[in-house]
């Protein structure tokens, strides 16, 4: 009986431990956010330079997300977890020790590459271990988690403004380091190397449609992050300010995502990715219009509760379309990972530099014409396999 035992509550323990290792890394990637504008005063960043240092997640993540996925594949997911929580660890401690753009844009840098192992790694890891029936669910509470470490980042942040960003981020290095020590006791199902290739998986509608889907919410969530704290800040709003606009907008979205997974599973992937569309879109159109900070608080806050309806789904459709075509889930989850990085590096970096010359509003815009062709697509011929 002690065997049946352990491996039925594997999976809950495996939900538990990836959502906290998610909330910690989005906890430590949404920490510039309210640190951003006085970066940019005491270290004389542009606008461009902003983005770029917001961005060097993403491009950690862009580089690493296929071969970490096909480690996970071959080496098992725990093992490249491991790797990435040691990672995150080290990002940590030398994003707080930093004084240049230089190191701090390599730290971040580093903790997109650890980023892109965790992410693939943990929710390999959950899929193999959950319930196929409760897929959208178990991702949408890993994802909510990660929704609440955007709130925790925030706070963190504006905590490493207030007080000491080494003792701030050293304690993040440390509780990185205990998750990696969890990891390793936590029981798992025996791994067994897969083999697959992106290009059968990229036959399946639902995975080149959950791919799209990924890269365009991440696109929106990099334009927004520097424009939207660097506008508050021009409004009037300091870093405790902006911390609790995104700390409210992350709520929201976390709250909603669990909700939002078993939406999918009972009723389809195709009603929420719609509703999510309908949120980015009228995010982008809206944005640039406020003139005072409350304004545009409230506008952040209903943007992220809509736009947030799509990631749960797109991983989802990712994961489905893999299984369909006899991918692995690690590189199903690295190409998730790879259309995120893609997306946030797209968004952040590009998005700024096109804001600089043309004006926020162009930047917004540009993300609001291909949310309303996708959504377009979507309610007149939606793709069988997103069907």
């Amino acid at each position: 009986m002690a065997p049946v035992s352990i491996r039925a509550s594997s999976p809950r323990r495996v939900v538990v431990l990836v959502s906290v290792i998610v909330l910690i890394d989005v906890c430590f990637f949404s920490a510039v956010a309210p640190l951003l504008p006085s970066y940019v005063v005491e270290l004389g960043l542009s606008k461009s330079q902003a983005g770029v240092l917001v961005g060097a997640y993403a491009a950690g993540t862009l580089l690493a997300s296929l071969p970490a996925g096909r480690l996970t594949a071959r080496r098992g997911a725990p093992r490249v977890l491991v790797s990435g929580l040691l990672l995150l660890a080290m990002a940590s401690v030398a994003f707080g020790v930093g004084s240049s753009f230089a190191v701090l844009a390599g730290a971040r840098l580093l903790q997109g590459v650890g980023g892109a192992a965790s992410w693939a790694a943990g929710l390999t890891w959950l899929v193999q271990e959950a319930p196929r029936e409760r897929r959208g669910q178990m991702i949408g509470t890993v994802l909510g988690a990660g929704v609440a470490g955007a709130i925790g980042g925030p706070v963190l942040g504006a905590l490493a403004h207030a007080s000491s960003p080494r003792l701030v981020f050293g304690v993040v290095g440390v509780v990185a380091l205990g998750l990696a020590a969890a990891v390793v006791l936590t029981p798992s199902s025996k791994h067994t190397p897969q083999t697959g290739t992106l290009r059968q998986a990229l036959r399946q509608p639902a995975v080149r449609v959950g791919a799209w889907l990924t890269v365009l919410p991440a696109m929106y969530f990099g334009v927004a992050g520097v424009l939207v704290p660097l506008r508050l800040d021009e409004l009037g709003l300091g870093a405790t300010g902006v911390a609790v606009v995104f700390l409210c907008a992350a709520a929201v979205e976390a709250a909603g995502s669990p909700l939002v997974g078993r939406l999918s599973d009972r009723f389809g992937r195709l009603l929420p990715l719609r509703a999510g569309l309908g949120g980015v879109l009228g995010g982008c159109l809206l944005l640039p219009l406020p003139g005072r900070a409350v304004l545009l608080a409230v506008v952040v806050v209903f943007a992220a509760a809509m736009s947030g309806m799509l990631m749960t789904p797109a991983s989802a459709l990712l994961s489905d379309g893999a299984e369909a075509s006899g991918l692995p889930q690690g590189l199903a989850f690295g190409l998730f990972n790879l259309a995120w990085a893609a997306g946030q590096g797209i968004g952040s970096a590009g998005g700024s530099r096109f804001a600089e010359s043309v004006g926020d509003t162009a930047s917004y815009l540009a993300v609001a014409v291909l949310s309303a062709a996708t959504l377009a697509v979507l309610v007149v011929r939606a793709p069988t396999g997103v069907r």
